[in-house]
């Protein structure tokens, strides 16, 4: 994927989150965190965020000749055997960092004692797309009381209305840029939008919106009018988890990583990257995953975005095998690929 710099940005975000045209010496501090629940101007459009220019048409015209969406039957038979294991969310105190994977890129974060969800898809079908092919890994109902929300970008796969209706309207809520108006006019009270490298902190947990290579889209009028990205959750012992929504693969990996040392894990992408000509600048494939956590630092990688909704046209299991074979190959510890089926859970005791 050609690789370039953003132009300059708009004088409401961060400042010093503009590229140079080296960005590979120390960065400067932190941003200091914002308020929660700041009322901000944002500019129109997030154009210029983009890794890639978005398809013309030529692309949907190759598309509409040569372009598949879903697997074929050989693709779609895995479906029983898609690793599917529900279980109770893990009791946990303030210093253990937990993990519980929902589905698609919905995940139960237990870190400096809240539990964060991200993404969360409770809906068995979400607009355009065939019902899920596995169930939720937790009930709504199982779910220990959820004291905050984090949203990578606007997708129907990733911000879901059915789900959010589920949440008590002053839960709090951190969002992209320019996303905090759809939160307010479905009268959620405390709704955080931040830029890139911004943060701000709730119950001694830190929260950071970091880039990612993809784009915004909801109605047929707002393509890229809010930001999207993902999410780096700092607890107050110093551990990290990085959320990275959805994205593909390029620069903002190294990027994160040197500017977070010491993410413990990332929850990283895997599926929805066939046919590649398409999709390369939007979704990692599995061997790009493993890269993106290579370039983070990362000590742990959990695999997310597959095996839920069928949004593409690689066999429902290729995501899983690909990345087991991308891990070994890369010569990455086994124990530290954490493949979990959908409902299940891991640990990351303190020390």
């Amino acid at each position: 994927m050609t690789q370039r710099h953003e132009p300059a940005r708009p004088t409401t975000t961060a400042p010093d989150a503009r590229p140079t045209a080296r960005d590979d010496g120390p960065h400067p501090p932190l941003a200091a965190p914002r308020p929660l629940a700041e009322r901000r101007v944002w500019p129109r459009t997030f154009h210029d965020r983009l890794t890639a220019p978005l398809p013309g048409l030529k692309a949907f015209a190759r598309f509409a000749r040569e372009g598949a969406v879903r697997p074929g039957p050989e693709g779609l038979a895995g479906i029983p055997d898609l690793p599917y294991a529900p279980g109770p969310v893990p009791d946990v105190d303030a210093r253990t960092l937990a993990v519980t994977w929902a589905g698609h890129a919905s995940w139960v974060v237990r870190i400096g004692g809240l539990t964060v969800l991200t993404d969360p898809v409770w809906s068995r079908r979400i607009l355009g797309t065939p019902a899920r092919v596995t169930p939720v890994g937790v009930a709504w109902e199982a779910l220990p009381r959820v004291d905050a929300v984090v949203i990578s970008h606007n997708h129907y796969d990733h911000l879901d209305a059915p789900t959010l209706r589920r949440l008590p309207r002053d839960t709090p809520v951190f969002a992209p840029a320019g996303l905090g108006r759809w939160f307010r006019r479905r009268r959620f009270t405390r709704v955080t939008e931040l830029d890139w490298w911004e943060a701000s902190e709730l119950g001694g947990v830190r929260f950071d919106f970091v880039p990612a290579h993809h784009w915004s889209k909801r109605t047929l009028t707002d393509t890229c009018r809010s930001l999207w990205g993902g999410w780096v959750l700092t607890a107050p012992d110093g551990r990290r988890v990085h959320f990275a929504g959805d994205t593909g693969y390029g620069h903002w990996f190294s990027r994160i990583g040197r500017r977070y040392p010491g993410i413990d894990l990332t929850l990283m992408p895997i599926g929805a990257y066939d046919p590649r000509w398409w999709l390369a600048d939007v979704h990692c494939d599995p061997e790009e995953a493993v890269r993106a956590a290579q370039d983070l630092g990362a000590r742990h990688m959990a695999p997310m975005h597959w095996g839920t909704f069928v949004l593409s046209a690689e066999p429902v299991l290729e995501p899983l095998t690909r990345v087991r074979a991308a891990w070994e190959a890369a010569g990455l510890p086994r124990d530290r690929l954490w493949d979990l089926p959908i409902g299940g859970s891991r640990l990351l005791e303190p020390g």
